[in-house]
């Protein structure tokens, strides 16, 4: 599975971003597909993620209500949608896709990973 994910960038407190992340090749079906996240000289975090289907999601606390995770089937994209953003959302932004048939927020359950996006929130 390759994912290749973007839509990183520079936005001021309050502002919102949309970060896609689209997987690729012939063991991409049945995974859920997750968004971590890592902050500076901190461990990378959950975000949210959704399952195969697009029916199931899950979200860190911390984001509830100001992110959204939607998935596209036919072209098998995941977008998070980021609003409300705040300082501490600054981190380098990491999609995942699941152990095929799991969906978890733990990130041993996620076993293939594409490269980082970097959102910075300025106050």
């Amino acid at each position: 599975v390759q994912l290749q994910a973007c839509g990183g960038g520079l936005v001021q407190a309050g502002g919102s971003l949309r970060l896609s992340c689209a997987a690729s090749g012939r063991a991409s079906s049945n995974r859920a597909l997750g968004w971590f996240r890592q902050a500076p000289g901190k461990e990378r975090e959950f975000v949210a993620a959704i399952s195969w289907t697009g029916i199931g999601t899950y979200y860190a606390d911390s984001v509830k209500e100001r992110f959204a995770i939607s998935r596209d089937a036919a072209l098998n994209t995941a977008t998070l949608q980021m609003n409300s953003l705040k300082p501490e959302d600054t981190a380098i932004y990491y999609c995942a896709a699941s152990r095929p048939g799991f969906m978890s927020r733990m990130q041993a359950m996620y076993d293939q990973w594409g490269q980082g996006t970097l959102v910075t929130v300025s106050s």
